[in-house]
């Protein structure tokens, strides 16, 4: 309790005009859920391994499953939600589908993300 405390205020004061200002900024709640979601696709760590890998290469189901030592099944079941959100693209080259991250902002998101995990504690 004294923990949340120290997350609080110690008068009740609310500064309108900052308020104001921040709620014009906004997105609209549709877009915030839309956001949500797309983070909620970079909380299974499965998929995390699989869009980390494409990072490195274009690949097929079978050298992701391998790499993985999970069935085809389950990473096609992967690469489906991953396709679903604009995560991934894919090629067909005959039979073979070739499995590719989307676009930069993906390559970005994954950049940024490793980045801020493996900064040291920030210190006061």
């Amino acid at each position: 309790m004294n923990q949340d405390r120290a997350l609080c205020c110690e008068e009740t004061e609310v500064h309108e005009d900052a308020v104001e200002q921040v709620r014009s900024q906004l997105p609209q709640d549709e877009v915030l859920y839309d956001l949500a979601e797309l983070f909620k696709i970079f909380g299974d760590s499965t998929r995390v391994k699989i869009l980390y890998a494409l990072l490195e290469a274009e690949l097929c189901v079978c050298d992701i499953a391998k790499l993985m030592d999970v069935s085809q099944s389950a990473v096609s079941h992967q690469l489906r939600v991953l396709k679903g959100s604009k995560l991934v693209k894919f090629r067909r080259e005959g039979k073979t589908l070739y499995y590719s991250l989307a676009d930069e902002h993906v390559f970005r998101i994954l950049s940024q993300g490793m980045e801020h995990i493996l900064e040291g504690p920030e210190t006061p």
